[in-house]
Formats: C-alpha cells, structure tokens, sequence
C-alpha cells in the first residue's frame, strides 16, 4: 500500500478545503439564492459580457483572505484583488490576465459580517460617481449600514441578505451569468430601496455550482463513491494526484482534487493546477476550428486533403479526405518518431546508456537537427541541454509527407492529420496558430489556463509536472509538453501540448454540449456539432466520430474506456498523460478526470489495470435520478 490511511484522510480533507463547492447542504444553497436580489442595473453589466476584453479588479471590505467570492471569480476570470484592510494597495494581477488595453471592471464588495460601525463611511460609498467607469458593489449580510447604498452613486448594486460561502459563490455566478436572478427584497433596505425593490437578470448558460441535489443527484453515493476509487488509485500507484469534475445541466455539483504533484508527497494537488492534457488536444485545439468552418459553409469533410494543405499535393495523401482521416479511417500511420532521425547511425538512442543522464553527451545528432546550447539556429527548446533546429519542424512535416499508407481502409488511430492541421489553420487565418485559437475560442470562453506552453504565464507550482524522462530529454518534464513529437513542434500542436485545469477543460467541453454556444454568444451550430460527434464508418467497424472518441459499438467491460451507461450520443476523449473528458448530451452530463500516471515512468500503468476512469464514470451515472 503507498499511502497509509491518515494520508489519505488528508489528501480529501485538502480537497474539501478548495472545493468551489461551499458545501453540500441544499437548505443552505436556496436560502443563499432566496436572499440574492439585483437592485439596481443601469449600466447593464449583469451579466458580464465580452470576456476576452474585461480584466476585473475586486476590492473587498470585511472579507478574510481568499475569501469563496473571491475564489468563484476566479474560476470565470482572472481576477485582481485589493483588500482594504491590507496596507499594500497595489493591484496584483494574476498569471495569463488580459491584457492592458483591455476593458476594466471594478467589483467593491462589502461584508457586514466584517466591518464595526466606523468603518461603514468608508470612501468608497461616499464618493461622487464615476459615470463612465464600470462598476458594480456587491452587499452582503443586510445590516442599518446598507442604508448608505445609493442609487446614484452606484448603477449596479447587488444585495444578499446572506453572507455565507454559498451567497459568495452565487453573487460570482450571477455576476457571470451562471445562474439569472427574479427575486424582490422582502423587507426595506433603505429610502432608495423599500420591500419589493429588484430587477430581473437573466443567466447566459455559463457553467455555474451547485449542490448534487438541486439536480436530484445521490450526493452520498456520488462523493463516497468517486472517493473510494480515487484512494485506490493512489493506493496502488497509479498516479500521485488527481483531478474529478462532475456536471450536470451545465451546473458542476463535484470537483475535487486529490494527492500530490509527485511521489515526493510536499505539493497537494489545488483545482487551480494545470495538468499536461495530452490527446484532449486533438478534441480542444484545431477540431473547434474546423466545427466552426464547417458550420459556416467554407469547410468541406469530403474534400481531398490538398485543398487545404498545398504541401501534400504531390504525396500519396493528397486525395485523402477530412472526413476519413479525422475518422481514424484514411490508411494513415499511427505516428513518425520523429526524434529518432536526429541521431547519427542507425536512428537510435544508445539503450545501454539512455537511463544514465549524464550520458547524453555521448548522443551524436545529425546536421540540423539538435545541439547541446540555443543559438539563433537552434532555438527550439526541448530540455536545458537540447536545443532543435528551427527548420526541423519542416522536415517533419515532409516525414509525414512521405511516410507509407496501410494497404487497407479501417480504424487506426493516427496523429499525423494533427501535426499539420495548425499549419492549416495558419494559411486560412493569417493568424498564429495560437493566437487564433486564443482569441476565438479560449479568452471569449474565459478558458484563460487553456493553453500551449504554460511556464511562460504560471509559476512551476501551480503546474503539475508529468515524466522524468530517461530516453530523450533526460530530466523532469515540467511545464513543457509530454508528447515528443508536439515538443518538437515548439510546443504548439493539434495532436498534443494544450494544458489546463478542470474547469476551463469543462468550458469548452460545455461548448460542445451546449451545440455551439456559452456563455450568450454562439461559436458554431448545433447542426455542426451533431455532424462532429456521429459516427461515419461504423458500418465499416470504427466507433469514432471526426476527432472525437465514441462509446465501443458492443460494449465491453474489459476494452472500454467509459461507462457501460454512457449513451450512443456522448462523446468525448482520452490523454496518454492519464487525462480523460467525456460529455453525454442525452443525460446532459459532464466528467473530467485530470491526473499524471505517467510519473515517474509512462511504463506506469495502474491506471488501466485498476480500470480507474470507467469505474468512476460508472458510479456517476449510478448516482443520477432515475430516468
């Protein structure tokens, strides 16, 4: 056994502790939404819109340090915050905030719980009103001193009776637009607001919180159930920490994290870390793109791939189709190993020698290919002492290019489409890969941890790391991509290299449930996501949909990676890193599993052996209502 079991009694009450669910007590959950009333909405800022132009700084008065207010902000958008009680003023913004130029909101949250009598006149309620800044107060806990809320010093006032972690967490939903809000106060507040007072806001179908029985779900079973199976992977190794986001109705009523960052047992895992999401790229980075070509008409499944990638118009894949090859069904290879043709010799590593890392120097590489130190030639970076050539990512693409097809048309998984598609993405945008991706689909969805590359906006300890590789970049794979081939694609890559926690993984796969749209704006139709997600050569065999997985076509226990329950509709996709996401639009219902099983070794594989992630998908539909 790894982990004695007042470890593990720790390792959940860590979980329980960072948990943006306040707690599991449904009385406590409605008395918190009865008691939330919209005063006043002038300026229209509820709910909040465009947000990949909106930065928020929240100034709070009477609130402990990381307060749940402060917390659920977070989990829609970075936030910045300034405590009046703390002397350094100075805002504090958070890794990967929007940018400068962007639109600022400023959020002056009041606890009465928190302030004595002399503190009610503070500034900040009695100064003239900006007309032009947007800013909103949020009140909390009523009290004689809410009298001095005034209507024309502030255009957006939000009021709660309660002060409680869940009337925090539901004034960041509604602020968001998670949750809509059509109460009227039941007692006067001030001159300016008698008994009856209060505006309608209505929600924008952002992913909000709440307890598993606002949605009839066994709350006991789900949580004993998921907890079980997480401390049996941690008991027998599997991996050292974990992830687990449930949602249902677009409402997330589990997320935990569990563990460690490593087997070192110092870094427990937060729901804020972010973890290496492997082949959830395939599903997450170029495909929306391509949903969204698709439903505007200027994207064709059944066209050759030619048509859209020059370069392989002379190769033996140049008639292959879209639809076959993100079908897993166009004859392609499983993959190149690339990093193999760097060598001199016969293309391989010195096995002997390989699990000695202070043996890499006897590795000899081939002309333009990799080199001990960066220069301006070789300025990809791949480990503090390997550096690749900045023209290799062409030779790859032109391995690709010439690599054999199979003689037979059937299901094989391949991530060749995937190496190219950013190219592809490139020529048709005249955009970055990843700026395109960023600024369509990543920041509009407030999706700011999904990304490529992480180190360059977070610090190590906020990334989980994932292998100690001992064959080819020779040390702990922290903060940089797992997968070879997409490191050596600098990073940025369809097949691998997106990283993220769980909850802005759970956003774009909200996306996807919602046909299309969040958050009030719409990406793509629900037309589109339907074509994405069927299968098209299941009479052929192939379970898959185009880039997405698919539940088996005759269900077996003992090969499959979801839950027997899983219905024919749902979709979704797993990482060779131990990551795995799956959406079920007949039960409207949402799993995120995030872990690390390949630390220290990818030779780790008690994640399969325990059969982990179907066991925990399983006990989620155990828990739902019955239909």
């Amino acid at each position: 056994m790894r982990y004695p079991i007042l470890t593990l009694l720790l390792l959940f009450g860590l979980a329980t502790a960072f948990c943006q669910i306040p707690n599991n007590n449904l009385t406590d959950y409605t008395t918190a939404r009865q008691g939330l009333v919209v005063l006043s909405n002038k300026q229209q800022l509820l709910p909040a819109s465009g947000l990949d132009e909106l930065r928020i700084v929240l100034f709070t008065y009477g609130f402990e340090e990381n307060s749940e207010l402060y917390r659920t902000l977070n989990t829609y958008l970075p936030t910045a915050e300034v405590s009046w009680q703390s002397t350094d003023t100075e805002i504090k913004y958070p890794p990967a905030f929007p940018n400068s130029e962007a639109k600022e909101l400023s959020i002056i949250a009041v606890n009465q719980a928190g302030l004595d009598g002399a503190q009610v006149g503070f500034s900040p309620l009695r100064g003239p009103a900006d007309r032009n800044a947007n800013e909103l107060i949020i009140w909390f806990g009523g009290g004689p001193e809410a009298a001095a809320l005034d209507p024309s010093r502030f255009h957006t006032i939000l009021y709660s009776e309660e002060n409680s972690a869940w009337a925090q967490s539901l004034a960041a939903q509604l602020l968001f637009g998670a949750v809509g809000c059509d109460q009227r106060l039941s007692k006067n507040v001030s001159r300016y607001f008698p008994v009856g007072s209060g505006v309608t806001v209505e929600g924008n179908n952002r992913l909000g919180f709440a307890p598993p029985a606002l949605l009839d779900i066994n709350t006991e079973l789900l949580q004993d159930s998921i907890q079980r199976i997480v401390a049996d992977g941690l008991q027998h190794q599997a991996f050292p920490g974990a992830q687990v986001l449930v949602a249902k109705g677009g409402t997330i009523v589990y997320h935990e994290a569990f563990g460690f960052h490593t087997d070192q047992e110092k870094q427990p895992v937060q729901k804020t870390d972010l973890y290496d999401l492997a082949s959830i790229t395939k599903i997450t980075s170029a495909l929306p793109a391509l949903i969204k070509w698709y439903s505007e008409g200027s994207f064709e499944l059944d066209a050759p791939l030619a048509n859209y990638y020059p370069a392989a118009s002379k190769s033996n894949k140049a008639d292959l189709s879209f639809r076959a090859m993100l079908s897993h069904h166009a004859r392609l290879r499983p993959w190149i190993p690339y990093w193999q043709a760097t060598l001199r010799g016969n293309g391989k590593y010195p096995w002997s020698r390989a699990r000695d890392p202070e043996r890499i120097n006897d590795y000899r590489f081939r002309r333009k290919t990799l080199a001990r130190d960066s220069s301006d030639q070789y300025s990809i970076y791949l480990s503090p002492e390997l550096w690749q050539h900045r023209d290799y990512r062409q030779k790859m693409m032109k391995a690709i290019m010439k690599s054999p097809l199979n003689e037979t048309a059937e299901y094989r998984y391949s991530g060749l489409l995937f190496y190219l598609l950013p190219e592809i993405v490139e020529q048709r945008t005249e955009m970055p890969y990843e700026d395109y991706l960023s600024q369509t689909f990543y920041r509009p969805l407030g999706a700011y941890t999904l990304g490529f590359n992480p180190s360059r906006y977070f610090p190590p300890e906020r990334i989980i790391p994932t292998e100690r590789d001992s064959f080819f970049r020779m040390q702990l794979l922290h903060g940089y991509v797992h997968d070879e081939g997409a490191a050596m694609m600098g990073g940025l890559s369809a097949n691998a290299g997106l990283f993220a926690n769980a909850y802005d993984l759970a956003k774009i796969m909200q996306l996807y449930l919602n046909g299309g749209t969040y958050g009030g704006q719409q990406f793509f139709s629900a037309s589109a996501m339907d074509t994405f997600t069927q299968r098209h050569y299941a009479t052929e065999g192939n379970r898959r949909g185009l880039g997405f997985d698919k539940p088996l076509l005759e269900y077996d226990a003992a090969s499959s990676s979801v839950a027997e329950a899983a219905s024919d509709s749902s979709f979704g996709h797993s990482g060779y890193t131990g990551t795995f996401t799956w959406a079920d639009p007949e039960h409207d219902l949402l799993f995120i599993f995030l872990s690390n099983r390949v630390y220290p070794s990818r030779k780790n594989r008690g994640i399969y052996i325990r059969n982990i992630r179907p066991r925990i998908h399983s006990a989620i539909y155990e828990a739902l209502p019955a239909q």
